[in-house]
């Protein structure tokens, strides 16, 4: 008796793991989003960025380009206002350029690069924190204050996020959010 109700008991916690892990295999793989092949390809060169009000960035005669307050990335119905990436590969929101005034550091990588890894082989769980500081296995990264408004939806304790190069932006990484398909620029702040 005591063998049968161990057996059925063992067999409960296996239906109930494998459905747990059913559903956290469709949330990366097959929910609202996917996990980009690879990073975006660097920006037109002498591409406006946007600026802020009282900003402005750099056109390519060297002039100023006009501001642009607010920028908008829901490019198609039911798409976020946030930068994303399409199931094709495109990177939305990543066109500014090297001489974007939001992402200029005075000494990029200064807490060092970081050594675990990129792209889509190595998919990362976040661990606690919020935009300011947050971690995972042990690295530290901080977002963009420019970004923070697009990473709103963050659940800093349980999202998967994949680590890519930014070809612009020295200094900085962008982290992609698997659950909502955006994605924000970051800092590596040490481990």
């Amino acid at each position: 008796m005591k063998m049968k109700k161990l057996i059925g008991l063992l067999s409960l916690c296996f239906v109930f793991s494998l459905a747990a892990f059913a559903q956290h295999r469709g949330e990366v793989g097959g929910g609202a989003s996917h996990i980009p092949s690879h990073g975006p390809a660097p920006a037109r060169e002498g591409h406006a960025a946007p600026a802020r009000e009282g900003h402005a960035a750099p056109a390519r005669d060297g002039h100023a380009a006009p501001v642009q307050e607010n920028r908008h990335f829901n490019d198609r119905a039911g798409h976020p206002d946030a930068p994303h990436v399409h199931s094709n590969g495109k990177w939305v929101g990543h066109d500014t350029g090297r001489g974007d005034p939001h992402y200029h550091l005075d000494h990029p990588w200064e807490h060092g690069r970081f050594t675990g890894g990129i792209g889509r082989g190595h998919v990362w769980h976040l661990a606690g924190g919020g935009p300011s500081r947050f971690w995972f296995g042990g690295f530290y990264f901080g977002v963009a204050p420019y970004d923070f408004g697009f990473c709103d939806g963050w659940l800093w304790d349980s999202d998967d996020i994949v680590i890519y190069d930014d070809p612009d932006h020295d200094g900085w990484y962008l982290a992609y959010n698997v659950r909502l398909g955006t994605y924000v620029h970051v800092q590596y702040l040490g481990a």
